[in-house]
Protein backbone atom coordinates (compact mmCIF):
# COMPACT_ATOMS: atom_id res chain seq x y z
CA UNK A 1 0.00 0.00 0.00
CA UNK A 2 1.38 3.38 -1.10
CA UNK A 3 1.54 6.08 1.61
CA UNK A 4 -1.03 8.22 -0.67
CA UNK A 5 -3.64 5.01 -0.50
CA UNK A 6 -2.97 5.05 3.18
CA UNK A 7 -4.05 8.82 3.60
CA UNK A 8 -6.72 8.13 1.50
CA UNK A 9 -8.11 5.20 3.40
CA UNK A 10 -7.48 7.24 6.38
CA UNK A 11 -9.25 10.24 5.36
CA UNK A 12 -12.14 8.18 4.57
CA UNK A 13 -12.51 6.42 7.56
CA UNK A 14 -12.16 9.87 9.30
CA UNK A 15 -14.90 11.60 7.51
CA UNK A 16 -16.80 8.50 7.79
CA UNK A 17 -16.51 8.58 11.54
CA UNK A 18 -17.68 12.39 11.39
CA UNK A 19 -20.34 11.74 9.38
CA UNK A 20 -21.54 9.01 12.00
CA UNK A 21 -21.02 10.93 14.87
CA UNK A 22 -22.82 14.50 13.36
CA UNK A 23 -25.90 11.46 11.89
CA UNK A 24 -26.26 10.22 15.57
CA UNK A 25 -26.07 14.13 17.38
CA UNK A 26 -28.97 15.04 14.59
CA UNK A 27 -31.06 12.51 16.02
CA UNK A 28 -30.56 12.56 19.63
CA UNK A 29 -30.00 16.06 19.73
CA UNK A 30 -33.67 17.32 18.21
CA UNK A 31 -35.98 16.74 21.44
CA UNK A 32 -33.91 17.10 24.84
CA UNK A 33 -34.81 15.10 27.82
CA UNK A 34 -37.36 16.27 29.90
CA UNK A 35 -35.64 16.70 33.27
CA UNK A 36 -37.84 15.76 36.00
CA UNK A 37 -38.04 14.75 39.84
CA UNK A 38 -38.99 10.91 40.73
CA UNK A 39 -42.16 10.72 42.77
CA UNK A 40 -41.71 9.25 46.95
CA UNK A 41 -43.14 6.16 45.78
CA UNK A 42 -41.71 5.93 41.95
CA UNK A 43 -40.09 2.50 42.94
CA UNK A 44 -43.25 0.86 43.61
CA UNK A 45 -43.96 -2.02 40.74
CA UNK A 46 -47.38 -1.17 40.05
CA UNK A 47 -45.57 1.99 38.33
CA UNK A 48 -43.88 0.06 35.95
CA UNK A 49 -46.68 -1.80 35.11
CA UNK A 50 -48.09 1.62 34.44
CA UNK A 51 -45.08 2.95 32.38
CA UNK A 52 -44.70 0.33 29.95
CA UNK A 53 -47.88 0.66 28.73
CA UNK A 54 -47.71 4.78 28.46
CA UNK A 55 -48.84 5.48 24.47
CA UNK A 56 -46.03 7.37 21.96
CA UNK A 57 -48.46 9.75 21.58
CA UNK A 58 -50.61 11.74 23.78
CA UNK A 59 -53.28 14.22 22.00
CA UNK A 60 -50.89 13.61 18.71
CA UNK A 61 -48.01 15.27 20.76
CA UNK A 62 -45.24 13.22 20.40
CA UNK A 63 -43.43 11.29 23.64
CA UNK A 64 -40.25 12.63 25.11
CA UNK A 65 -37.36 10.82 27.05
CA UNK A 66 -37.49 11.61 30.46
CA UNK A 67 -34.80 11.62 33.32
CA UNK A 68 -36.97 9.99 36.07
CA UNK A 69 -38.26 6.65 36.88
CA UNK A 70 -41.77 6.31 36.64
CA UNK A 71 -42.56 9.59 34.72
CA UNK A 72 -43.46 10.59 30.95
CA UNK A 73 -43.97 13.42 28.78
CA UNK A 74 -45.27 13.97 25.39
CA UNK A 75 -44.81 17.03 23.46
CA UNK A 76 -42.21 19.71 22.41
CA UNK A 77 -41.75 21.64 24.54
CA UNK A 78 -43.55 19.41 26.80
CA UNK A 79 -47.14 20.31 27.47
CA UNK A 80 -47.96 16.97 29.32
CA UNK A 81 -46.08 15.67 32.31
CA UNK A 82 -47.04 12.08 34.31
CA UNK A 83 -45.63 11.02 37.80
CA UNK A 84 -46.48 7.97 38.92
CA UNK A 85 -45.73 7.40 43.28
CA UNK A 86 -47.46 10.40 43.84
CA UNK A 87 -49.05 10.46 47.67
CA UNK A 88 -52.72 9.05 47.51
CA UNK A 89 -54.70 12.05 47.50
CA UNK A 90 -57.30 11.95 50.66
CA UNK A 91 -61.06 12.84 49.91
CA UNK A 92 -61.62 16.75 48.56
CA UNK A 93 -63.66 18.94 47.32
CA UNK A 94 -62.07 19.76 44.83
CA UNK A 95 -63.81 18.36 41.19
CA UNK A 96 -63.69 14.53 40.09
CA UNK A 97 -64.18 13.64 36.89
CA UNK A 98 -64.46 10.03 35.72
CA UNK A 99 -62.99 9.17 32.28
CA UNK A 100 -63.01 6.01 30.58
CA UNK A 101 -63.69 4.43 34.33
CA UNK A 102 -60.97 6.57 35.85
CA UNK A 103 -61.06 8.94 38.32
CA UNK A 104 -59.01 12.24 38.44
CA UNK A 105 -59.10 15.03 40.53
CA UNK A 106 -58.78 18.31 38.70
CA UNK A 107 -56.61 21.28 40.07
CA UNK A 108 -57.22 24.24 38.44
CA UNK A 109 -55.33 26.83 40.41
CA UNK A 110 -51.85 27.25 38.39
CA UNK A 111 -53.92 27.64 35.24
CA UNK A 112 -53.22 27.18 32.44
CA UNK A 113 -51.66 24.16 33.63
CA UNK A 114 -54.07 22.13 35.41
CA UNK A 115 -52.88 19.24 37.47
CA UNK A 116 -55.20 16.01 37.32
CA UNK A 117 -54.30 12.92 40.02
CA UNK A 118 -55.98 9.88 39.96
CA UNK A 119 -58.34 9.31 43.03
CA UNK A 120 -59.30 5.51 44.58
CA UNK A 121 -56.05 3.97 43.01
CA UNK A 122 -52.17 3.45 44.84
CA UNK A 123 -49.88 4.43 43.77
CA UNK A 124 -51.89 7.83 42.28
CA UNK A 125 -51.11 8.92 39.31
CA UNK A 126 -50.72 12.93 38.61
CA UNK A 127 -50.31 14.73 35.22
CA UNK A 128 -49.96 18.38 34.56
CA UNK A 129 -51.19 19.47 31.78
CA UNK A 130 -50.53 22.99 29.36
CA UNK A 131 -54.32 23.50 28.39
CA UNK A 132 -53.16 26.70 26.23
CA UNK A 133 -51.01 23.91 24.09
CA UNK A 134 -53.16 20.51 24.63
CA UNK A 135 -56.75 19.45 26.25
CA UNK A 136 -56.67 18.15 29.00
CA UNK A 137 -59.77 15.90 28.35
CA UNK A 138 -57.99 14.18 25.23
CA UNK A 139 -54.70 13.62 27.15
CA UNK A 140 -57.37 11.92 29.93
CA UNK A 141 -58.89 10.14 27.25
CA UNK A 142 -55.39 8.61 26.15
CA UNK A 143 -54.09 7.47 29.11
CA UNK A 144 -56.50 6.06 30.66
CA UNK A 145 -55.51 2.58 29.30
CA UNK A 146 -52.13 3.03 30.88
CA UNK A 147 -53.84 4.20 34.00
CA UNK A 148 -55.85 1.67 34.38
CA UNK A 149 -52.82 -0.74 34.79
CA UNK A 150 -53.00 -0.19 38.70
CA UNK A 151 -56.06 -1.68 40.18
CA UNK A 152 -59.25 1.17 41.59
CA UNK A 153 -59.60 0.37 45.08
CA UNK A 154 -62.17 2.82 45.48
CA UNK A 155 -64.45 6.04 43.71
CA UNK A 156 -65.34 9.70 44.05
CA UNK A 157 -68.61 10.68 45.54
CA UNK A 158 -70.39 13.55 45.28
CA UNK A 159 -71.72 15.54 48.55
CA UNK A 160 -75.51 13.89 47.95
CA UNK A 161 -73.64 10.51 48.60
CA UNK A 162 -72.42 11.24 51.65
CA UNK A 163 -74.41 10.70 54.72
CA UNK A 164 -73.71 12.92 57.45
CA UNK A 165 -73.47 12.11 61.32
CA UNK A 166 -76.29 13.73 63.79
CA UNK A 167 -73.17 13.07 65.89
CA UNK A 168 -70.91 15.55 64.38
CA UNK A 169 -68.53 12.86 63.61
CA UNK A 170 -67.17 13.31 59.26
CA UNK A 171 -69.45 12.46 56.56
CA UNK A 172 -69.16 9.04 55.31
CA UNK A 173 -70.65 7.51 52.11
CA UNK A 174 -74.11 6.71 52.25
CA UNK A 175 -74.99 2.64 52.16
Amino acid sequence: MTPRSRHLRTGLRTGLGIILVAGTLLLTGCTAIVPLEPSKDAANPTCADLIVRLPTSVASLPERETNAQATGAWGAPAAVLLHCGVTVPVPTTLPCLNVNGIDWIEDDSEAPLYRYTTYGRDPATELVIDSGKVSGSTVLVDLSKAVSAIPATRQCVGVEDLTIPTDGGPAVPAP
